[in-house]
């Protein structure tokens, strides 16, 4: 494997290994989250000052169907409007201590799942891995520019 194509190749094999295994544990969860809702609930998490367009712009969708998803969500119980306290005119999105609960629970079950497949490597492989994916992550990070750092969602 010399050429960048073949490493990409053996990359993407891995990730949606990777992939598979994360989202077997979110199958897992009850009660079932679809993907769209737990991105949103998990940008929400990320940005406690997530309006309906912050959301709409961090998803890439027109407003309406942020709502929509929105929506969805509060029906369930995940999610609450609440009034901005500094602009009574802006709605801030803020997760339910559920929805909290929910995403705790996730990331346990993520974390088992991982640690599950961990357990068959070796220490070195898992040491080996975990530089892999650093140096993946620090070559996948902008530099900073203007002093700025840029970071997609």
């Amino acid at each position: 494997m010399e050429r960048v194509s073949e490493f990409a190749t053996a990359v993407e094999s891995s990730v949606d290994s990777l992939v598979g295994v994360l989202e077997s544990a979110r199958l897992a969860q009850s009660p079932a989250v679809p993907p769209a809702q737990l991105r949103v609930l998990t940008i929400i998490a990320d940005n406690r000052h997530t309006n309906m367009s912050r959301l709409a712009e961090t998803l890439e969708v027109v407003p309406s169907s942020a709502s929509r998803l929105c929506d969805r969500l509060e029906a369930t119980g995940l999610l609450r409007r609440v009034a901005d306290p500094r602009d009574r005119r802006e709605v801030r999105l803020t997760l339910t201590p559920a929805a909290l609960r929910l995403l705790d629970q996730l990331h346990e079950r993520r974390r088992a799942a991982l640690a599950e497949v961990l357990e068959r490597m070796s220490l070195a492989g898992r040491q080996e891995l975990v530089r892999a994916l650093q140096a993946f992550d620090a070559a996948a990070t902008p530099a900073e520019a203007d002093g700025d750092t840029l970071r997609s969602a």
